[in-house]
């Protein structure tokens, strides 16, 4: 049964679920267990997983109702190595940005499961989209990728539930993603995700282990005006 079979959207009555203690711990742990993979398995993912993880995201919550995000599977080798192409000269540009021992250890992390993720997924923000009327949005537009944002995290936790990772490459330039990929002019890349069945799972983030950054123990921060 897919998410959208779960939630066909009728105004008809429906039962409301009962999250007791037993879900709220696992879904503790689902927030907990959920990774950025960087380490993929070759192993295909059906379509019709790929469909569940899309319904999933396209639940999330979105400024007006507006659902502006649009996925883009890129399948094409030749796209996939162009991809890998601009990943490779944007890290060496942000490679430049360290000195010292960061640099070396920035030169040893591995930031991007690209060859092996049997799955790529662009990640858009129709930027132009009527749907929503604009409400919401007059005054802080941004709340368009906000919303986009959203729906990745969506379909981030509703695929690590799955058993399926997702890696999010960020050294990437947009420009030249929306290029090869030859999206509308009003499309602005959100993310581009690798998505497949991980080597290994962790409770600790890649950073983490590998002596990058510690998890801030501030990291909560609540201000009381």
């Amino acid at each position: 049964m897919s998410v959208h079979d779960k939630n066909d959207g009728n105004n008809e009555a429906q039962d409301t679920p009962d999250f007791d203690d037993d879900f709220q711990g696992k879904l503790d742990d689902l927030f907990v267990w959920r990774r950025d993979v960087r380490n993929f398995r070759t192993d295909p993912v059906s379509d019709e997983l790929i469909d569940e993880l899309l319904d999933a995201a396209a639940l999330a919550p979105s400024v007006g109702n507006s659902q502006p995000w649009r996925f883009v599977s890129v399948e094409q080798d030749e796209r996939r190595e162009q991809i890998r192409g601009i990943f490779a000269s944007c890290n060496r540009e942000a490679l430049e940005d360290y000195r010292g021992e960061k640099a070396k250890l920035y030169a040893s992390l591995k930031l991007a499961g690209l060859k092996q993720a049997p799955v790529h997924l662009a990640v858009f923000v129709d930027t132009s989209t009527q749907t929503g009327s604009g409400l919401g949005r007059k005054t802080m537009p941004e709340t368009l990728q906000y919303s986009t944002v959203l729906a990745v995290h969506t379909l981030w936790l509703a695929a690590r539930a799955r058993g399926i990772g997702v890696g999010w490459v960020s050294i990437l330039d947009p420009e030249e993603v929306r290029a090869v990929l030859d999206v509308p002019d009003s499309w602005e890349l959100v993310g581009y995700l690798c998505v497949g069945y991980p080597v290994e799972e962790h409770a600790v983030p890649e950073l983490v282990r590998q002596g990058w950054q510690d998890r801030d123990n501030a990291a909560r921060i609540l201000h009381k005006r």
